[in-house]
């Protein structure tokens, strides 16, 4: 048993720094195009898109911009996945009917959807600060007010949350779009991996597939995340940029009445397609490496 938590571990660490490396450039465009504020009537939005902020994030920054952030994720991703897996692992063995009988399909969702509460707590705080910190730089070229408080970095955020937005709370602010997302998302993409392992293996015994089978599985997984749950993402990611003293959402309800108020449907899909041209490779790079590391560890 105990191997088996090291094993999910290790493996989902290799997993994370994977899902990381890929993916993280995404991710910087897809929090600036959430984060830029309404353009003032009549004018153009900072970014017509995401090739346009990927355009001007190289023109300003350089290749290091779209890398922006990735101190924070990078200790915090290996953690993350080691604990979506290992959780996993474990409710695997709790729902497994006898040793060494695959799960169904349903039972890997209700595994994913319980990794997802343990990782939610892990993603509420880190990804607060990965928020501030992009929208930061995607806010400071348009003279909002909020630019006056600069961060110098994970840390920095960390310490004047705590010290000025009311303690550990502060940190935990947007816990439940957290687990609105992790939750069912979670379930989702390990229901979905599951499925097509099993669609391309022909039966339950997924122990025969190649890599391109499981980078298939993995990259349609990663998609399903997104898709089941972005619109809360875009709630999260507004509550965790949110000004503290003079808040523009009472809650996650609010935010959402709010946004599907000004911008209608398309605003809860802001950055819906850096999100999932990310998601497709990335959690492929994930899946691939922590199914390659497991097998070899045994």
């Amino acid at each position: 048993m105990m191997a088996d938590v090291a094993k999910d571990l290790a493996s989902g660490t290799v997993g994370g720094v994977a899902q990381l490396v890929v993916g993280h450039p995404f991710d910087t465009i897809k929090v600036k195009l959430q984060s830029q504020p309404a353009p003032v009537p009549g004018q153009p939005p900072k970014f017509s898109g995401a090739m346009d902020a990927v355009r001007q994030t190289l023109a300003a920054e350089g290749p290091r911009g779209l890398y922006k952030g990735m101190g924070a994720p990078l200790a915090t991703v290996a953690v993350f996945n080691a604990v979506l897996f290992t959780v996993r692992g474990q409710m695997e063995t709790l729902l497994r009917s006898e040793p060494g009988v695959p799960l169904t399909v349903g039972q890997q969702i209700v595994a994913g959807a319980g990794a997802g509460v343990a990782v939610s707590f892990l993603a509420c705080p880190t990804e607060l600060i990965k928020c501030r910190l992009q929208a930061q730089s995607a806010m400071g070229n348009t003279g909002a007010v909020a630019v006056a408080v600069k961060y110098g970095g994970p840390m920095d955020v960390a310490k004047q949350v705590l010290r000025s937005e009311g303690g550990a709370r502060g940190l935990f602010k947007g816990l439940v779009p957290t687990m609105a997302r992790e939750i069912p998302g979670n379930a989702a993409m390990f229901g979905v991996y599951e499925a097509i392992k099993q669609f391309l293996a022909g039966g339950q015994d997924t122990s025969g597939l190649g890599r391109g089978s499981l980078m298939a599985a993995g990259g349609l997984a990663g998609a399903a995340f997104w898709g089941a749950v972005y619109p809360t993402d875009v709630v999260k990611s507004v509550i965790q940029v949110d000004d503290y003293k003079n808040p523009k959402f009472s809650g996650s309800i609010d935010a959402f009445r709010k946004i599907l108020a000004s911008e209608g449907a398309a605003g809860l899909y802001k950055g819906f397609g850096p999100a999932m041209s990310r998601s497709v490779p990335a959690n492929a790079a994930c899946f691939l490496a922590y199914e390659v590391t497991r097998s070899s560890l045994g």
